[in-house]
C-alpha cells in the first residue's frame, strides 16, 4: 500500500494540473474570441490568483520534507519531497508580487499567465507521471 504522503502529493499534483489546464483554456479562449491580448486577466486571473495561494503548499512540502531529511538522516526517512523551501519560495514569492502589482489590462499579463498556464501544466504532468511510476512501484513491491 502506497504512504498517505504519496497519495497527497499525487492528489495535490493533480488538483493542480486540473486547474492551470483550465486557466489556459480559458486564456486561450478568450484570446481566440476577442483576438485581443488585454483580457487575460479578466478570462483566468481569480483562478490563477487562487492556484498561487495553494501553490504555497509547495513550500510547506520542501520544508517538511528538509525537516525530515535533516532529523531523520541516519534512520534513511524522507519528507513529502526533498527540494528544499528557498527556491519554491522564490518562485511563488515572485508570482505573487507579479499578481499583487500588476495593472490588469496590460498585454504581458496575458503573455505571463500563458507562460504559467503551459509551463505549469508541463512540469506537474511530469511530477505525476513519477508519482503513479512510484505509486505502482510501491504497490507491485507490496503485492509481492
Amino acid at each position: 500500500m502506497p504512504p498517505p504522503s504519496n497519495l497527497y502529493l499525487f492528489g495535490y499534483n493533480s488538483l493542480q494540473t486540473v486547474g492551470w489546464a483550465v486557466s489556459l483554456f480559458s486564456i486561450l479562449s478568450s484570446f481566440i474570441s476577442t483576438g485581443a491580448l488585454h483580457g487575460g486577466y479578466a478570462s483566468a486571473g481569480e483562478l490563477i490568483c487562487l492556484l498561487q495561494i495553494a501553490a504555497f503548499l509547495e513550500v510547506i512540502h520542501g520544508a517538511i520534507g528538509g525537516l525530515f531529511i535533516y532529523l531523520f538522516r541516519i534512520l534513511e526517512i524522507s519528507g513529502l519531497v526533498p527540494s528544499g523551501v528557498v527556491l519554491p519560495l522564490m518562485q511563488w514569492g515572485g508570482r505573487t508580487h507579479f499578481l499583487l502589482a500588476i495593472l490588469q489590462e496590460l498585454p504581458a499579463v496575458f503573455i505571463t499567465f500563458l507562460a504559467w498556464s503551459l509551463s505549469e501544466v508541463i512540469s506537474v504532468q511530469i511530477k505525476l507521471h513519477f508519482q503513479i511510476f512510484m505509486l505502482n512501484r510501491v504497490i507491485l513491491i507490496y503485492i509481492t
